[in-house]
């Protein structure tokens, strides 16, 4: 049995059998998933009881475009997930501790951006989306407060992303469990106590997550036994910003493709009217936690396909993944049982609209055999990931969520159009996406038995300035400007 403090420390993937590791390392971080997917679902759940199934579809309108500005630092957080994970797995403190100080860094320029542009174009993409004029106002007041408070949600993803590349996924856990539970509480506070609606579960979400972004510092700071985080290695140093960017990129830019189909997709949701919006919340709300396994299974895979680059054990990257995936099909098997079971009762926690939940519990079971499409996925392309290679992800996701998905989803609605739907059958958007999802499987399988994973492990520690170098040369700027003034 471990001890606590083992628990809160950080993990060693290279040793002990892959599936052990895998499944010690996933088990916590999906706990924490899936209690960062309450701050949404407890937002949908407040505002739909309490206020109505308009604030409802207000707050899902909302969520293509926030996801669509945060991207970015999406990326920021994988890219540093992957060179922490690497140069954890090699040792390399140095490398180790520079790495962390310009992903800080970065992380602060591009927050102070999206803090002053989001709130200024919330308004024109919910009209370019064309958002009912009946809960535009509300999707604006919900954007504009979370854009405002955004530092908080950026800087958790960032801080968690290092501490996961540590293997510390309990730390993590712990933070966003308090900070939960906070949330839920502000929730109830602000909207049912104060009566304020939508901006409330918004304001609740800020600050929670304002929360847990300064737990996750305080432990990074005490982790001095493992890397420094002294200002010398806060000052940007070219060649660490730019490998975080081309790690990270490709993540972002897949889950930009990924925002801005779903932006393109809600265009063709708020077609069918207010009723199939508050639907569409619904479902993606419970898709939230069914995908939670999936995507913890793929980020340990990148944890764990990382660690052992840096340590050279290729040899064990293959028998973890072939573990690694049957852990988590078999876990998504599990998950669609429920959810065709128990799928009505899921639905009557948001709203007690029959109608409404009927749609609901349809439109789900036209997703659920999908899930297990995505563990595939999920499982295959983190080890791409962390071995390096994140640009064979991001075109599979180009050609499945953009290529495919958008001109199925419209297809489909154009073919089954009639006098009772003038703008096609709702469920086009649901068979789109479970048509993507497999898809994307059987695409992503094909080109992790190509190799050229292998290939990127083998490049990762080519010529690169140490962290002690990047130190050397920013205290010699430091003092050649002192000179000089």
């Amino acid at each position: 049995m471990a001890s606590l403090r083992e628990l809160f420390s950080p993990r060693d993937m290279s040793e002990g059998m892959p599936w052990r590791r895998i499944v010690e390392f996933s088990v916590p971080m999906l706990i924490g998933n899936i209690a960062q997917q309450l701050y949404n679902t407890v937002d949908s759940i407040v505002v739909g009881k309490y206020v109505g199934d308009n604030a409802l579809a207000a707050v899902g309108s909302a969520g293509p475009i926030m996801n669509l500005l945060l991207v970015f630092f999406v990326g920021i957080s994988t890219g540093a997930g992957i060179m922490v994970s690497q140069y954890f797995g090699a040792k390399d403190r140095e490398r180790l501790s520079a790495t962390v100080g310009n992903c800080i860094t970065l992380t602060i320029i591009s927050s102070v951006i999206v803090m002053v542009i989001g709130p200024l174009i919330a308004r024109p993409l919910l009209s370019l989306m064309n958002t009912p004029e009946s809960i535009i106002g509300w999707c604006t007041d919900y954007l504009v407060i979370f854009f405002l408070g955004s530092a908080g949600f950026v800087f958790y993803n960032m801080f968690s992303g290092i501490l996961r590349g540590l293997g510390d996924s309990f730390s993590a856990l712990a933070f966003l469990l308090l900070a939960t539970v906070l949330n839920i509480g502000l929730d109830v506070w602000f909207v049912a106590g104060f009566q304020m609606g939508v901006a409330g579960v918004a304001l609740a979400t800020v600050i929670s997550q304002i929360i847990s972004a300064i737990f996750c510092l305080v432990k990074l700071l005490k982790m001095r036994e493992i890397f420094d985080l002294s200002r010398k290695y806060l000052a940007p140093y070219k060649e660490y910003i730019s490998r975080i960017m081309r790690l990270g990129l490709p993540s972002g830019i897949t889950q930009a493709i990924f925002s801005l189909a779903m932006v393109v997709v809600q265009s063709l949701t708020n077609s069918f009217g207010e009723m199939f919006i508050a639907c569409n919340v619904i479902i993606m709300r419970i898709d939230g936690f069914a995908m939670m396994p999936n995507f913890t299974f793929g980020q340990a895979m990148t944890t764990y396909t990382g660690q052992n680059v840096g340590a050279g054990r290729i040899d064990r990257i293959r028998q973890g993944t072939r573990q690694g995936a049957a852990i988590a099909v078999g876990t998504a098997v599990v998950l669609v049982a429920l959810i065709l079971i128990f799928g009505k009762y899921l639905m009557m926690a948001f709203t007690d609209t029959p109608e409404l939940i009927d749609m609901s519990v349809y439109m789900i079971r036209i997703l659920a055999v999908g899930y297990i499409a995505m563990a595939v996925s999920q499982v295959y392309s983190g080890v791409m990931r962390g071995a390096g290679d994140t640009v064979t992800p991001m075109w599979i996701s180009l050609i499945t969520t953009v290529v495919l998905r958008i001109p199925i989803a419209y297809g489909l609605a154009y073919l089954t159009r009639s006098e009772v739907n003038v703008n096609g059958r709702p469920e086009s958007i649901f068979i789109s996406l479970l048509v993507c999802w497999v898809l994307g499987a059987i695409i992503t399988v094909f080109f992790y038995h190509r190799g050229k994973w292998r290939r990127k492990a083998a490049e990762t520690f080519a010529v690169f300035p140490s962290g002690e170098a990047v130190a050397q040369e920013n205290a010699s700027k430091t003092s050649d400007e002192s000179h000089t003034n």
